[in-house]
């Protein structure tokens, strides 16, 4: 098992500051580094990789420094984001080339390249694959040796639904062994199907950490949106709507259900049961409506 550490780093470029002031641990299982478009998360990955040194602040696997340090590459795979590969090479040429570097062979390229279902276009030259087969082959470069750290940056891009869920499949697997595995994106989906953490950047800067739907809740300061259904709708809407934990519910006669917005949490998860019991209503179904990372991240990025 590898833990990375990012320690207050902050990495410049002239007067551009990609990163600042960044503080966290990664550990095993699968974390999500998500990020819109341009926020720092390649800068930072290419530093937990080793390939950029910190401005400021240190990056360590295991309590030894990425920057400038050849060990830490047998425990660490990559995929970085960037498509340029050796494209007179076949598929199979390509993760041996790597192989060797590790001083393994052919039968662990050939491992690494059925792991990713890759063994049908293994003897095809790059260059006439597709980018969905282009990010799988570098995967199993990436796992010619077994790394126990996997660093992905855009590991989906150009990937079709069967090949995105086949590789979702094998980092649940991995991460479930016991390997760290990092991987970036900005599409909300792939995180919060695959990541059991996420860490967030936004401007360059680390906006949250945790477990997505208790990243929501601690949001006090914003509006919560919930679903209920109940035996009376219409009452309990009126009891609710009196009390200043409530700021305006809508009354779903189509679907049967009330859209409740609470803008004191702790207060309205207190009042909801209290009025359902007093006003003898029976409560069927209560569902926060907004706890997709999709709505975590657009609160995050407008704070």
């Amino acid at each position: 098992m590898s833990t990375l550490t990012i320690d207050h780093v902050s990495r410049w470029f002239g007067n551009v500051v990609a990163v600042n002031d960044i503080t966290m641990t990664i550990g095993p299982g699968v974390t999500g580094l998500l990020g819109p478009n341009g926020a720092g998360k390649s800068t930072l990955i290419n530093m937990m990789g080793g390939f950029l040194a910190p401005s400021t602040g240190s990056v360590t696997l295991d309590g030894r420094p990425t920057w400038r340090n050849e060990e830490i590459y047998q425990h660490i795979g990559i995929v970085p984001e960037r498509e340029a590969m050796y494209d007179f090479l076949t598929g199979r040429e390509f993760v041996v080339a790597n192989a060797e570097l590790h001083g393994l062979g052919d039968r662990a390229a050939h491992r690494a390249l059925a792991t990713v279902e890759m063994e049908y276009a293994q003897d095809r030259k790059i260059s006439t694959y597709s980018k969905g087969m282009r990010q799988r082959v570098k995967m199993a470069s990436a796992l010619v040796h077994d790394p126990s750290l996997l660093l992905l940056d855009e590991p989906f891009n150009g990937m079709d639904p069967r090949q995105r869920m086949q590789l979702m499949d094998l980092l649940r697997r991995m991460g479930d062994e016991g390997r760290t595995v990092l991987f970036s994106s900005h599409i909300l989906e792939e995180v919060e199907q695959l990541a059991s953490h996420i860490e967030v950047i936004v401007a360059g800067r680390h906006a949250a950490s945790g477990d997505f739907r208790r990243i929501r809740r601690l949001m006090t300061d914003r509006p919560h949106r919930y679903l209920v259904r109940s035996s009376d709708d219409r009452v309990l809407a009126a009891a609710l709507i009196a009390d200043p934990s409530t700021s305006g519910i809508e009354v779903d006669l189509q679907e049967g259900a009330l859209h409740i917005q609470a803008i004191d949490f702790p207060r309205f998860t207190a009042l909801l049961p209290r009025v359902a019991r007093e006003h003898g209503i029976r409560l069927l179904t209560v569902s926060p409506s907004d706890e997709s990372l999709e709505s975590v991240f657009s609160y995050l990025v407008a704070a």
